[in-house]
C-alpha cells in the first residue's frame, strides 16, 4: 500500500494535537474486498468513564492535474468507507484530511462547501508545512 504524500505530516499533526495513533493503516472490509483507511487514532477523554474518542482519517494530497478530479475521487472514497466503518466500529468517526493550501483554494467556492455538507464529509484541515491541525470540520 502506497502512503499519501502527506501521510507523515498528518500523523505528526494528530500526535501534536493529543491523538494516539492506533492503526497505520486501519483495515476494514468493503463487502468482500479489503480496504484501508490511512490512520486510526484515539484521544482520551479526561474525567470520562467511557473509552476515548476514536477517529479514522483518510489522507489526501490533492496534487493531481485537476483539483476537481482529486476532490471527486476523495469524496467517492470517503462515501465508500462510511458504511464499512459503521459496520465495524460505529462509534469511530471518519475524517478526510485536507491540506490547508488546498482547502483555502478549493473551498472558497460555496458550492463545494455545500457538497461536503450534503454528504456529511467531516474534514480535518492540516498545515502541511508546520504539521499542525488548523481546523476540525463536522
Amino acid at each position: 500500500m502506497v502512503k499519501d504524500k502527506f501521510h507523515q505530516n498528518v500523523r505528526e499533526a494528530l500526535e501534536k494535537d493529543g491523538w494516539n495513533i492506533t492503526h497505520d493503516p486501519y483495515f476494514l472490509m468493503l463487502g468482500r474486498r479489503r480496504g484501508y483507511i490511512d490512520l486510526g487514532a484515539e484521544k482520551a477523554i479526561i474525567g470520562a468513564e467511557k473509552a476515548g474518542h476514536r477517529i479514522a482519517v483518510e489522507i489526501k494530497s490533492f496534487v493531481g492535474k485537476s483539483e476537481l478530479n482529486d476532490f471527486e475521487d476523495a469524496l467517492g472514497q470517503f462515501l465508500v468507507y462510511v458504511p464499512a466503518l459503521e459496520d465495524k466500529e460505529p462509534e469511530r468517526e471518519l475524517f478526510l484530511a485536507v491540506p490547508l493550501t488546498f482547502y483555502n483554494r478549493f473551498f472558497d467556492d460555496p458550492y463545494f462547501l455545500r457538497v461536503a455538507k450534503r454528504y456529511a464529509v467531516q474534514m480535518v484541515v492540516f498545515d502541511e508545512a508546520a504539521n499542525i491541525i488548523m481546523q476540525w470540520i463536522k
